[in-house]
């Protein structure tokens, strides 16, 4: 089963660094970061944006 890239909202706050460094698999929905397509981009560039994310609310989920 391959990983895919998970957010907590609970933990996020909106902030959109990983919308904009990954547009085509995060997307801002009110005002936490959603998963719009977790095969939208190498696991490099979602890497990034877990990586760059402030509050650490991005993961990746087995």
């Amino acid at each position: 089963m391959p990983r895919v890239p998970f957010v907590d909202s609970d933990l996020c706050t909106g902030c959109e660094l990983c919308v904009e460094t990954v547009p085509s698999v995060f997307q801002i929905e009110g005002d936490v970061a959603t998963i719009i397509d977790p095969e939208g981009a190498s696991d490099d560039e979602i890497q990034e944006a877990i990586d760059n994310c402030p509050v650490e609310a991005i993961s990746w989920q087995e």
